[in-house]
This record gives structure tokens, C-alpha cells and sequence, in this order.
């Protein structure tokens, strides 16, 4: 995250029941302006209706995991009905925005044998949250952001893509991780716990190894985005990229953003490939909003 040492660890900001129209273009915008990062997990009935929008989480490069169809209690129903609740969802996420949810949270955090069962079958990991924000019981701005100091390394808040009051404690969220040098990453995975958006494959195109590297297995790869100088309409960002053999790179400008020019990696539109531990750097124009921020760089092994 822009302007954080993430010397304190990752944290996962993680947005239930979107995309909507009223509000999901507000939080990805302020996400960006603040060079971070979440996890969300869309409902399938929203994802197929909502195709332009699953897009740009993707283009935002968030981690999109799974939430079920329509929102049901889960814990109630046959297994076909879970399986179905499932199934669908992860259809419509590959449809709309062309990924495979790795994660999926239960509605209302309920999960049973039959659930976690399911989940598992199609390639989840069942997972809930540490602390919960209660923007979904009309919870104040600023009490939401009061929720969110509680956070730590490697665990998650419950937020919702629906409520007004969460798009408007989102800056203070920020700001406050920043001053506590938390930075904002995805969920892995394989522990369930978070971590650096590299590190994870950026969850919503996870790299072949599972769970996401830890210690420097073999295969495994991180992209660490560093901004440095910047004028008044462009900015440079190092990416120092760890990794046991070739690799790859994608970034994610910002909407109405461009690369002007790159160095240091073979580059192929918003993809750069090279091997072993290396970095390579590239000039981004901020376009017509005038944003700076540290474009994600998802990396997976070749």
C-alpha cells in the first residue's frame, strides 16, 4: 500500500455481496488512490448481472472469491442445493470476469460438514473473517473504522460492497493502516490467512503452486512494487521480483491510465517475463483522474 512499510504485516479489507452499481466503482476508486488491495466476494446472481463491474475488480486486480448465488443460509439445505449454490457462482465469476475463485465465504458465516464438503470438491477453501465491521446492521462511518483498528497481521475484516457508511470509512481505514504500517493483501488459499497480494497470485489467477508460496519453494514467485520519482503527469514503479526460475508479471494500471515506457523485462502489453531474482521498472502516465498509486504486479511462475 502507497506510503506503508507493511513492517506490521498484511491485512485482509474483504467486500461481501457486490458488485453494485451505486457503490462498487466508489471503493475501487478509493482502494487505488491509496495503492491498495481487497478481497471480494461476490454473490453469483450479482456477478452475472453485473458483468462490466466483475470486470473492473479484475482490473483492479482484487482477489474475487465466492459467496454463493443468491445469499441463502446454506446450513439448511441438501447437498445438491449447496452444490448447485456453488457451482453456479463459480461459472458466473469465470463468465463475467474470466477467473476461478479459489475461496469461498459462506453467507452468514455458517458452514457445516455438507458445506465445507462442496467447497472443497470444487477447489475452495472455506473461509470467514476475524473481526466483523456490522456495516450490514447499519453500523455508523465511523464506528466501522473504529472496527478496523482492531485488525492484525494476517487477518481479515467482514465488510459489504452495499453500504454507504463503509464507502465513506474507507479513506479513514486506509489512513489508519498506513499510520500502523499494515498493508493490504489477499487471502491464501491454503492457510485462509493473508497475505502480500504477490505472494498470493493475486488469488483471482492463482499461479500453479498451491497454497501460495511462503518460503521460496521451487516454482514460486513475488512481484514487491516500489513507486519512486514522479512528475506532474506520470510516475516510475520498481518491481523487485523473487523467484527460483522464469516468470511472469502482470500489472494493472488505473482506469484512464497507460505505461509510457518500461526497462529492465521483455514486455508484452501489461505483462513482463524474465527469471530469477530480478526487477524491472515502468513509467505509468496518470492519466485523465490524475492518480498516483502503486499499480498491483501479480507474478506466476513459467
Amino acid at each position: 500500500m502507497t506510503g506503508s512499510t507493511c513492517s506490521a504485516g498484511y491485512v485482509g479489507l474483504t467486500f461481501d455481496d457486490g458488485p453494485n452499481a451505486s457503490t462498487t466503482n466508489q471503493i475501487i476508486s478509493t482502494l487505488r488512490q491509496y495503492g491498495a488491495t481487497a478481497a471480494v466476494f461476490p454473490t453469483g446472481q450479482n456477478a452475472q448481472n453485473n458483468a462490466t463491474l466483475m470486470q473492473a475488480y479484475k482490473n483492479a486486480g482484487f482477489q474475487i472469491g465466492n459467496h454463493s448465488w443468491d445469499h441463502p443460509h446454506l446450513v439448511q439445505q441438501s447437498q445438491s442445493q449447496v452444490q448447485s449454490q456453488l457451482s453456479r457462482t463459480q461459472q458466473a465469476i469465470q463468465q463475467t470476469a474470466g477467473v476461478t475463485p479459489t475461496v469461498f465465504r459462506p453467507p452468514y458465516g455458517e458452514t457445516n460438514a455438507t458445506v465445507s464438503s462442496v467447497a472443497s470438491s470444487l477447489g475452495l477453501r472455506v473461509v470467514t473473517w476475524d473481526v466483523d465491521s456490522t456495516d450490514w446492521n447499519n453500523a455508523s462511518a465511523a464506528s466501522i473504522r473504529q472496527a478496523a483498528t482492531r485488525l492484525t497481521d494476517g487477518q481479515t475484516i467482514l465488510l459489504h460492497d452495499w453500504p454507504a457508511a463503509t464507502v465513506q470509512a474507507l479513506p479513514g481505514i486506509l489512513q489508519d493502516l498506513r499510520s500502523r504500517n499494515l498493508c493490504t493483501g489477499h487471502i491464501s488459499a491454503g492457510t485462509g490467512r493473508v497475505v502480500a497480494p504477490a505472494g498470493s497470485g493475486g488469488g483471482t489467477t492463482p499461479p500453479p503452486t498451491t497454497p501460495p508460496p511462503t518460503g521460496g519453494g521451487g516454482g514460486s514467485c513475488t512481484a514487491t512494487a516500489t513507486k519512486g520519482q514522479e512528475w506532474g503527469d506520470r510516475f516510475n514503479v520498481t518491481y523487485a521480483v523473487r523467484a527460483s526460475g522464469s516468470w511472469a508479471v502482470t500489472v494493472y494500471p488505473n482506469t484512464g491510465q497507460s505505461i509510457q515506457s518500461s526497462w529492465g523485462a521483455t514486455r508484452n502489453g501489461t505483462t513482463f517475463t524474465g527469471s530469477g531474482n530480478a526487477s524491472f521498472g515502468v513509467t505509468y502516465y496518470k492519466g485523465s483522474q490524475n492518480i498516483t498509486w502503486v499499480p498491483t504486479g501479480i507474478c506466476s511462475p513459467r
